[in-house]
């Protein structure tokens, strides 16, 4: 069955492999670490959804949750509907003059601030994809150490907030890069396909 520190590594490996993969979360987390805006809540609101959500799934919740396929189908339709609409504006961000005053001024608004802050909880909690990853794939994969299954979960939740803080705090590094507008239209570009692409795997269901 191995040891607590074999579970726990194994934990943070497996999290590690679900949550760097490209999505509409960590597509948002990037932008607001760029902007330098309000990424310690940012950060915070995703790291701490996933811990709730892995804990749930260690502790079992997965089993009823998969019993109730009418709860996954009602988050479906309304995260690709947000999913769309932000996808949307990102695109159009992308096909307008672009500047660099997210890196200029006095820093983000109180306004902003609360903007993200409502935009990352939709992002985070009206993904089905959030709940099939941390849920159901992680709380299954637990249950299979046993007794160390909250070791596991809790090697999971450490590469969730080890991840999340390096994305969005470790985004500044690209500064410099996107002090040119032509690097703002590309990475919102990138934000728009990137959340279109989600929103269409939601809708089809795979």
């Amino acid at each position: 069955m191995g040891t607590p520190l074999t579970a726990l590594a194994a934990g943070f490996g497996t999290g590690l492999s679900l949550i760097v993969a490209i999505g509409a979360q960590n597509a948002f987390v990037l932008r607001q670490g760029i902007r330098r805006e309000a990424v310690l809540p940012v950060v915070a609101i995703c790291a701490a959804s996933d811990a709730v959500l892995i804990a749930c799934g260690v502790g079992g919740l997965g089993v009823v949750v998969a019993a109730l396929p009418g709860t996954m189908t009602a988050v479906r339709v309304v995260g690709v509907a947000f999913l769309l609409c932000y996808g949307a504006l990102a695109a159009r961000r992308a096909f307008r003059a672009a500047d660099a005053s997210g890196l200029e001024g006095n820093g983000p608004t109180v306004r902003s601030g609360r903007r993200a802050v409502l935009t990352c909880l939709a992002m985070t909690w009206l993904n089905p994809h959030v709940y099939l990853d941390t849920v159901l794939l992680l709380g299954a994969v637990a249950a299979t150490h046993g007794a160390l299954r909250w070791q596991f979960g809790l090697g999971a939740v450490v590469a969730s907030l080890c991840w999340f803080a390096a994305l969005g705090f470790g985004a500044r590094l690209l500064e410099g890069f996107f002090r040119r507008p032509a690097s703002w239209r590309a990475l919102d570009g990138l934000v728009a396909a990137t959340m279109l692409a989600v929103a269409a795997t939601l809708a089809t269901g795979s």
